[in-house]
């Protein structure tokens, strides 16, 4: 009996020296940062372009071809903000007059060409044409604001007040303020007499909320035409998070190297209709609801592993020890670890293909039984996912005849890139030289962004957009009161002309 206490003491006494060793020696890889770079930029000014920026109301979802006239409608049109209620193609065509009116040095010593109508492609010509080119992109169309929420900005939405801190407005965090950044570093940098080794391509487009589907395509397709390849892209899709990580105290820069696929379904269940007073024991909204609780109650499987893994192991070496003891011995505590971050929408996102059921219809009158019960259900796609795989697992879940599982549409997610290549290293270098001491981790964009169309012309594709981001700031986007600090704007345009700088280099 001694024999066998002292044996699992033993193995005891290893096991925990093992975890110990493990966990101590899971530390920081990053190199230290010994100088943030502070040049000189004007807060004001940034305030003030970002503000007039926002004025014009550039919903690509209000845009309609067929109405577009603009020679007669733009005759008398002044290159300044825009308000009131002018149709969407005079908002589009206002901003980019303004762009050229604020910007003259980008427009004058660059070349550049409008396409898909509105979206802006500006090639700054490299001393060294033999290079792969690089290509910097933001989107300057928004989201409409919700009809009826008005009074709940602190200041109309498309206002765009200055207070002493910042900018309100739509368009503030996603996307006008990375155009107005890219523009005011690419001036400063012209104004500084800096000449790139490789080309640089600004793409500032105009239907990124409606899926690029003729401005970012546009784009591409005449690259891809002159046989343009560029050596990597950076785009939007993250920002510096802070107080996001229990536990890690700097913000942590995701740089992403992937986005997610996006896949819609549509759940049909069939019933027999009638007059509600005589029900039968089932109805098609019972059996579409049953359904949907079965589907939500068995998520698709998502792990540690891959890029996933690779993002929480960079992040989780900047822990307190007992975080770090789980991450450094995930061969033990895996299961905990995933529950725990499962149990939260923000990593739970990161881990796996997300399933959301969004829309739902059925009957056209309360006393009159639906025929047809339809749930629709949009799914995010990790990498490691397809859109066959899922629907054969929906398939399996529900495992019921009464139910017609219909693929209404969606796309894979991106292909990963490289986390060891120039451009990751450029964007790395030029947000810890922005912001000091931070923690960079490679991750997932998990909504869809212009990157999955550059990755066609491109070898490598990064999102990221360098401003500093609370949890509180999250309901924001594309929602009430989105606004964003002039320190960030400050800060942004310092990344940008660092990366311009470095990343252009041979």
């Amino acid at each position: 009996m001694k024999k066998l206490f002292y044996s699992m003491a033993g193995v005891i006494a290893l096991l925990v020296v093992i975890l110990l060793i493990r966990t101590l020696t899971f530390t920081s890889t990053q190199e230290v940062v010994e100088k943030k770079v502070t040049t000189d930029i004007d807060g004001k000014q940034l305030a003030k372009h970002l503000s007039e920026a926002i004025q014009f109301r550039t919903v690509s979802a209000e845009l309609n071809p067929q109405k577009i006239q603009l020679k007669s409608e733009l005759s008398a049109l002044k290159p300044e903000p825009i308000k009131g209620d002018q149709p969407a193609h005079v908002q589009f065509e206002g901003f980019i007059q303004w762009l050229a009116k604020t910007y003259p040095e980008v427009h004058s010593r660059t070349q550049l060409q409008q396409l898909g109508k509105y979206s802006l492609l500006f090639k700054w010509q490299g001393a060294k044409p033999k290079l792969e080119p690089i290509l910097l992109s933001a989107h300057y169309d928004v989201v409409p604001v919700i009809t009826g929420s008005e009074n709940l900005w602190t200041h109309p939405p498309y206002s765009g007040i200055v207070d002493q801190s910042y900018i309100w407005g739509r368009g503030a965090l996603d996307d006008k303020s990375a155009v107005i950044a890219l523009m005011e570093a690419t001036s400063l940098l012209l104004a500084e007499g800096f000449q790139p080794d490789r080309s640089v391509y600004l793409s500032l487009t105009h239907d990124e909320e409606i899926g690029g589907i003729k401005g970012t395509k546009a784009i591409v397709d005449n690259l891809s035409r002159d046989d343009v390849h560029l050596a990597w892209t950076l785009d939007e899709g993250s920002f510096l998070f802070d107080g996001f990580f229990p536990g890690v105290a700097p913000p942590v820069a995701n740089i992403n190297l992937a986005e997610k696929g996006t896949m819609t379904i549509e759940l049909v269940a069939h019933g027999k209709g009638g007059h509600s007073s005589m029900p039968p024991k089932e109805t098609a909204v019972g059996i579409l609801a049953q359904a949907l609780v079965k589907l939500q109650a068995a998520p698709i499987p998502g792990t540690l592993d891959g890029l996933s893994g690779e993002m929480f192991d960079a992040i989780a070496r900047h822990m307190p020890f007992s975080q770090r003891l789980l991450f450094a011995n995930r061969w033990l505590f895996g299961d905990l670890i995933d529950a725990s971050l499962a149990s939260k929408p923000f990593s739970n996102a990161m881990l796996r293909t997300t399933t959301a059921p969004t829309m739902l219809s059925a009957s056209i009158k309360e006393n009159v039984l639906a025929i047809e019960a339809i749930g629709t259900i949009n799914f995010r796609l990790h990498p490691r996912d397809s859109i066959e795989g899922v629907m054969n697992y929906v398939k399996s879940v529900l495992d019921d005849e009464r139910i017609d599982v219909k693929l209404i549409g969606g796309s894979n997610a991106s292909r990963v890139s490289s986390a060891k290549a120039l451009g990751y290293k450029a964007i790395v270098r030029a947000a810890q030289s922005t912001y000091g001491n931070i923690v960079v981790a490679p991750g997932i964009t998990i909504a869809a962004t212009d990157s999955r169309r550059y990755e066609a012309i491109a070898e490598n594709s990064y999102r990221f957009n360098p401003m500093n981001i609370t949890p509180q700031d999250i309901p924001r986007f594309h929602g009430t009161n989105e606004r964003m600090s002039i320190e960030n704007m400050v800060n942004a345009t310092r990344f940008y002309r660092l990366l311009i700088r470095n990343g252009s280099h041979e």
